[in-house]
């Protein structure tokens, strides 16, 4: 009896020694990944980037803009976009509405209002009025009022998102007199150097309107100190992406560090949007670019007929989607 009992102990304790020893083999395999994760420094950022959504609530299209559709397209957007349930912002690089009244943006903002994920705003040229009310002060007021994630006072601003990030919002829109083209004045260019000083070691991504980089030449669109901005980011060595709109055009282009993109117009053709998903490794920096259209199929069949030349919009596969690598120096 004694001996048949000494076998039922040993049975037991045999097996809560092996529990023992995968539970603790389990806590050091995630010990050792964390470590892992930890010491590599590799984390994510997913945003997505909405532009030139020349949003007007009782619109009609034009000969480029499907104006009448821009409820319709942004709402579509925000359904894809609340598909994603790991983005850590959104952010929308201008032309926001189409007509500087504080109507449309009061009209807006209720379809932002639906999105999961907190948005940010860079201005672009329509979205205010040349000696009209809506200014920037009042443009300002109206999103700190409707965005509890939006509490800036100036027109350009700065924020970490996460650590090892930082997210630099350019306003370079030309406010005294009516035009499309850009500029960008001396205290933001000192302000955007004092910025990118304190960031050497970041990630930084900045957001504007008018590119920097054009997509195709356009003299009227294009930014009038383009060289003098360009020179100031590329002065730097860490890893840079540059997102900009404007044009409705789709184009990445990559200088050393730097990545200049373009993102098309919710508004024409390709009516598209982009999903950016930035990795931070210990010797490298990759952004995966997912291209993403509307589901509205009926109002891009529309919008590539008012197309002048669609390829210059689409831009070409590498444009659209793919990763780039830019390593660390």
């Amino acid at each position: 009896m004694r001996k048949k009992k000494y076998k039922q102990n040993s049975k037991k304790e045999g097996f809560f020694t092996k529990l023992a020893n995968t539970i603790i083999t389990l806590c050091l395999t995630a010990g050792m990944l964390w470590g892992l994760q930890a010491y590599s420094g590799a984390t994510n950022l997913k945003f997505a980037q909405l532009s030139d959504i020349h949003f007007l609530a009782n619109g009609s299209n034009t000969t480029f803009k499907m104006i009448g559709e821009s409820p319709r397209l942004l709402d579509d957007a925000i359904n894809q976009i609340n598909e994603y349930n790991d983005l850590d912002f959104v952010m929308i690089t201008g032309d926001l509405i189409d007509k500087p009244f504080e109507k449309e943006l009061n009209a807006v903002l209720p379809h932002l209002d639906k999105l999961n994920s907190p948005w940010y705003f860079a201005f672009g040229n329509h979205d205010r009025c040349v000696g009209g009310y809506l200014t920037t002060l009042v443009y300002l007021e109206t999103l700190r009022n409707a965005n509890e994630n939006f509490k800036f006072k100036k027109a350009y601003y700065s924020f970490e998102p996460k650590k090892n990030y930082k997210v630099i919002v350019l306003d370079n829109i030309i406010t005294n007199s009516i035009t499309s083209n850009g500029y960008i004045d001396d205290a933001q260019l000192k302000w955007l150097k004092k910025e990118l000083d304190a960031s050497k070691k970041d990630t930084v991504l900045i957001f504007m309107h008018v590119p920097v980089v054009e997509p195709f030449a356009s003299p009227n669109h294009r930014l009038r100190n383009a060289i003098v901005l360009k020179q100031l980011i590329e002065s730097y060595k860490n890893p840079i992406g540059v997102f900009q709109g404007h044009y409705h055009a789709t184009k990445i282009t990559q200088h050393d560090n730097v990545l200049y993109v373009s993102t098309p117009a919710l508004v024409s053709y390709p009516n598209a949007f982009r999903i950016v998903t930035v990795s931070n490794h210990k010797d490298k920096v990759t952004f995966d670019f997912t291209w993403k259209e509307t589901k509205e199929t009926t109002i891009q069949k529309m919008a590539k007929l008012l197309a002048f030349s669609s390829s210059i919009y689409t831009g070409e596969p590498q444009d659209q989607s793919g990763i780039y690598e830019i390593k660390k120096q």
